[in-house]
């Protein structure tokens, strides 16, 4: 993950992201990001598929904000917190402690488990809402569970939108990223 990392610019928000990496557990690095295939492309399917996809999203945020039209409708701190949004959105997609399938509140207990810890971030209190809100959202319209209970937030914002289409972006099957053997993007 160091160069989804190296991505953050602000030292104080990679050194949050760092901190919230070593505290996702083991299993994040290790499944799939889909446990049928239904939902994502090959690349995120299989071991270490998850970790694939997360890096995908991230790549897709960092392709679109190096775009002038689009970063200059966000501050550096702002595009910093999205890409950490990325990073960790899924991060407890099987939820703690570790369940069969996917959890489909996953958001919100990822977003729960940033407050639980933010004394280790060292962030601002509007920074550790702005995280947790972009990843409450990171669903988008699918937002009612197995049972058809709403149980997520849609996105309402800019911010929240865009971490919604980049983690949108990455599970489709259309845009094949190119990995290598280390999980590393090629391109």
């Amino acid at each position: 993950m160091q160069t989804e990392i190296d991505y953050i610019k602000s030292p104080r928000i990679k050194k949050a992201c760092e901190e919230m990496i070593k505290l996702l557990p083991d299993y994040f690095f290790e499944i799939a990001a889909s446990s049928t295939g239904k939902y994502h492309p090959e690349y995120a399917l299989g071991e270490g598929g998850l970790l694939r996809h997360t890096k995908a999203a991230v790549r897709i945020a960092v392709e679109l904000l190096s775009d002038p039209l689009l970063s200059s409708k966000y501050k550096a701190d702002e595009q910093d917190l999205m890409i950490m949004g990325l990073i960790l959105h899924d991060g407890l997609k099987l939820g703690i402690p570790r369940e069969k399938y996917t959890r489909f509140d996953h958001p919100i207990l990822m977003a729960d488990y940033i407050m639980d810890n933010e004394e280790k971030l060292g962030l601002e209190v509007e920074e550790i809402e702005f995280l947790c809100d972009v990843i409450k959202t990171h669903m988008g319209v699918w937002t009612t569970d197995y049972n058809g209970v709403e149980v997520l937030e849609k996105p309402t914002t800019k911010y929240q939108s865009f971490v919604h289409m980049c983690d949108y972006l990455a599970s489709r099957k259309c845009i094949l990223l190119p990995f290598d053997s280390k999980n590393e993007i090629n391109a």
